[in-house]
């Protein structure tokens, strides 16, 4: 999770169209060729796969991608409770491999794909939230933000989505033994961890760091009754859907979750402007255009 190695850092390029994924694909293909094939190439054409999947799942769901139920219209329930979103958003959860993943984000706007599934089981499993608020963060800070890549990931990690496992937990213990062994990464992030010993890193309790705000679901530190708990609050959260599939047309209007909103309804009005290595087409720039004049003529009264 530190170092070069970790990541190939594409994502911020594609994500804006500076660089076709098409390109990397043909680029990683003659590598493989000339060259080797191992688990690195492998994982890169992989993510490119998502990243089409993803596309394709936007287009099929709509703005129902958005919903608190996510495309399957699941049912359950969900605290908006601002104190523990905010310890979480903050980097201040008790937890370092949260604390340091979170931190990393709001410092660089990245974090790897691996913290990305750790943080949002941690706020969706333990903590219990609304994962929206959730893809909203993550809609604010990363470099790399995506609507269709954002938004699928996380109803995927929250159960709403098309996972067929709708309980899927990562373990915080399990993961910092696999991909943090020796707490180098949370030391990096979290200072006052760099003076404790590796062994003590992950888990420094109460005396060398602040106090964790739930207990964890599955593993150290015991069940979720805090998390289950909580307050089913809806304040300082914008919730403009009902949770049901809309059965209209995809409207802006009906989005209610900004420039991701946006490229959602124009994926579901030009599907073929979101393939793999194509390029926005020029209709797609002229709608843009017409609902920019559109929206100044009402704003404006004219």
């Amino acid at each position: 999770m530190l170092g070069p190695d970790y990541s190939t850092k594409f994502s911020p390029w594609l994500a804006f169209g500076c660089i076709s994924p098409r390109f990397i694909y043909e680029e990683v293909q003659r590598y493989e060729r000339e060259r080797v094939a191992n688990n690195s190439t492998y994982w890169v054409l992989f993510e490119l796969l998502w990243r089409d999947y993803f596309r394709f799942l936007s287009i099929k769901c709509g703005n129902s991608l958005f919903h608190l139920g996510g495309p399957r219209n699941v049912q359950g329930e969900w605290s908006q409770d601002k104190r523990l979103f905010e310890s979480w958003r903050d980097g201040k959860t008790g937890y370092p491999l949260i604390d340091a993943n979170m931190k990393e984000l709001s410092t660089t706007g990245f974090m790897s794909n691996r913290g990305r599934q750790i943080v949002c089981s941690f706020l969706v499993r333990d903590m219990g939230l609304d994962w929206r608020m959730g893809a909203e963060w993550f809609e604010t800070c990363l470099l790399d933000y995506d609507p269709c890549s954002n938004y699928g990931n996380w109803t995927y990690g929250a159960g709403v989505g098309n996972d067929p496992r709708e309980d899927r937990y990562f373990s915080i213990p399990k993961q910092a033994q696999n991909y943090d062994p020796e707490g180098e990464y949370v030391a990096f992030w979290v200072q006052q961890l760099r003076r404790l010993p590796k062994e003590k890193r992950h888990w420094p309790g109460r005396l060398m760091y602040m106090d964790t705000v739930v207990p964890l679901k599955h593993g150290h530190g015991g069940g979720n009754a805090q998390a289950s708990r909580v307050s089913k609050s809806r304040g300082g959260f914008r919730d403009n859907h009902s949770g049901r599939p809309s059965s209209k047309k995809t409207e802006f209007a009906d989005i209610g979750c900004g420039f991701g909103g946006l490229l959602i309804s124009l994926a579901t009005l030009f599907p073929e402007t979101l393939m793999i290595g194509m390029e926005l087409r020029d209709k797609v720039t002229e709608y843009v255009k017409e609902l920019i004049l559109a929206l100044r003529k009402t704003s404006s009264g004219g």
